[in-house]
């Protein structure tokens, strides 16, 4: 039975690309080919089995019925490749253009249809937090990726995503991203649609395998506030080997939506977003062709955030800025990576006074993590992962309040984190780490969380 099956794909290779071929048909008419090429060696063996059947008169039926059940394999095989076409076998999982791998696949196709995704689930335990019921087991995304390879050059890329299993409560379905990609040229490629600001390493790659703990850096959520994405429209490439570059003009923020602890709440999310204001945000990287484990690049955002709406009777600009630095290393197990960003905010007194909490004129973070897979020097020869791994944060969204208004130091704080991460193969992690989390004033308690996260 295998034998047959493998000579019925050898069989239909060859019929579609000629004899000896190896590669699958590309085309849907190279497909076609193949079936009507097939079905007419099928037709003439029963025909001529018939015949033979009937002039005989022994009624070997049994060598009809063997002709009918390889006919059967045959078309299994057949819609094979059909689907093949659609929804091709899992090539190695990388990242392309920035994203994660798995938002990548669709620029490894030949064409048609990609489909990818990830998932992440943690169960938090919130210490000290006496009979508060503040412990939760979550379900923290269910993400699809969709993506469509028109052609070489075109190429339409989505991510949709089910927050905390459910749109009730918390929870939501969003497009994440959805752009169409115009690929010219290595140096200058265009892009449009709702698209994911560049900036930090989780807002363009946040799948759970690759970063440290369950949850993303505080940082990378409270200064950056990941995940950002706007509309808009720009330019991607590379301009020397190892340098790489994004721009954008997206929607500006709303500044309606800032709080005391960020401008997370200014975000739009490509929803009937207001865009009186229109933002630039730009951000290059360099990988040394020498030296590739290495990483280095830095981004900017700079766009009024008022939208032509008043505050406090009046109009305001509010223009935002926000800048960061970041640098990541990885060398013989070991994973290495520091961000540090800064943010300002004009008319923040008048921002203040009509959200009825203090807006900061400026705010900061930064965070350095370190990590090391231990587990090569446990068993030499495995394919896993196991790496502890420590991290530490500061941040405070009113690094300097405006005049007239306190500052809150409960939300200047520091966060000392450690865990592990481990993964059986290379689509799954399990996580557990330990955040203890210190205020220049007050408390905050402390959390442990486990968790899980997969990608394919």
């Amino acid at each position: 039975m295998q034998s047959f099956k493998r000579g019925a794909i050898i069989s239909l290779l060859a019929v579609s690309t000629g004899v000896g071929a190896t590669q699958p048909p590309k085309t849907v008419d190279d497909l076609w080919k193949v079936i009507q090429e097939q079905q007419k060696q099928i037709d003439g063996l029963n025909a001529k089995l018939k015949k033979q059947s009937t002039s005989t008169g022994d009624g070997k039926n049994t060598d009809i019925q063997e002709v009918s059940r390889k006919a059967d394999i045959l078309s299994d095989e057949v819609e094979k490749l059909r689907t093949a076409l659609v929804i091709p076998e899992d090539k190695e999982l990388k990242s392309a253009y920035g994203l994660g791998p798995a938002a990548s696949k669709v620029y490894q196709v030949d064409k048609g249809l990609s489909i990818g995704g990830y998932g992440e689930a943690s169960y938090q335990n919130i210490i000290g937090d006496k009979g508060t019921n503040e412990d939760t087991a979550d379900f923290l995304r269910a993400v699809l990726y969709v993506g469509y390879k028109f052609t070489d050059s075109i190429i339409f890329n989505s991510e949709i995503e089910l927050e905390h299993a459910s749109t009730d409560e918390d929870g939501s379905v969003s497009v994440e991203f959805a752009t169409l990609d115009f690929l010219w040229d290595p140096m200058a490629n265009a892009r449009a649609g709702l698209v994911l600001v560049p900036s930090g390493f989780i807002n363009l790659m946040h799948e759970p395998l690759f970063f440290f703990g369950n949850q993303r850096p505080e940082v990378e959520k409270r200064i950056i506030p990941s995940t950002w994405r706007e509309n808009g429209v720009g330019l991607f490439g590379e301009l020397l080997p190892g340098l790489t570059y994004t721009t954008y003009g997206v929607n500006g923020l709303d500044a309606k939506g800032f709080k005391s602890s960020g401008i997370r709440g200014g975000r739009q999310k490509g929803s009937k977003a207001l865009a009186e204001d229109i933002a630039w945000i730009g951000r290059v990287d360099y990988v040394p062709p020498s030296h590739p484990q290495l990483l280095v690049g830095a981004s900017a955002y700079l766009g009024n955030s008022g939208q032509n709406q008043e505050f406090s009777g009046s109009k305001v600009d509010a223009f935002t800025q926000l800048y960061e630095a970041h640098v990541q290393w990885k060398y013989r197990g070991w994973k290495f990576r520091a961000l540090g960003a800064w943010g300002h905010i004009d008319d923040a007194d008048v921002l203040s006074a009509d959200l009825g909490e203090t807006i900061g004129e400026s705010n900061f973070g930064w965070y350095t993590e370190l990590g090391y897979n231990i587990l090569p020097l446990i068993l030499p020869d495995s394919p896993q992962y196991l790496a502890p791994f420590f991290r530490f944060e500061q941040l405070d969204p009113i690094a300097s309040a405006p005049s007239g208004f306190s500052d809150d130091p409960n939300l200047d704080r520091k966060i000392y984190q450690f865990g592990f991460q481990y993964k059986p193969i290379d689509n799954v992690v399990i996580k557990a780490d330990y955040r203890n989390f210190t205020a220049k004033k007050g408390s905050v308690s402390d959390e442990f969380n486990l968790g899980f996260g997969y990608i394919f």
